[in-house]
């Protein structure tokens, strides 16, 4: 047996810390991008029919993350850039009213 095949690496003992970065994190982090879309996307909060879509979109969104998540080499950076990336959005979200009325 070659050695290349007694080498392989074992499982990541931190895939539960990975899958719990992308359901709590992934979730939250969807809400606020589809908030932002929300805000920012065409007609902004006026248009009648941007409600069924924002519904919509939070769940391929989420989805996305939750996946992608697995990407990272451990799951304390995913937790430290999804929870990074989700005060940066949910900023955003905050100041909007304030950015759109200017």
């Amino acid at each position: 047996m070659s050695r290349s095949l007694q080498k392989k690496s074992p499982i990541q003992a931190d895939w539960w810390t990975k899958t719990c970065a992308g359901v709590i994190l992934g979730l939250t982090l969807a809400l606020a991008l589809s908030g932002l879309f929300a805000w920012f996307g065409p007609s902004g909060l006026a248009a009648p029919q941007k409600v069924q879509f924002v519904m919509w979109i939070i769940a391929p969104i989420w989805m996305l993350i939750f996946s992608l998540v697995y990407l990272f080499r451990t799951g304390l950076r995913a937790l430290l850039w999804l929870a990074g990336i989700n005060l940066i959005a949910y900023a955003i979200l905050f100041a909007a009213p304030l950015i759109h009325c200017t």
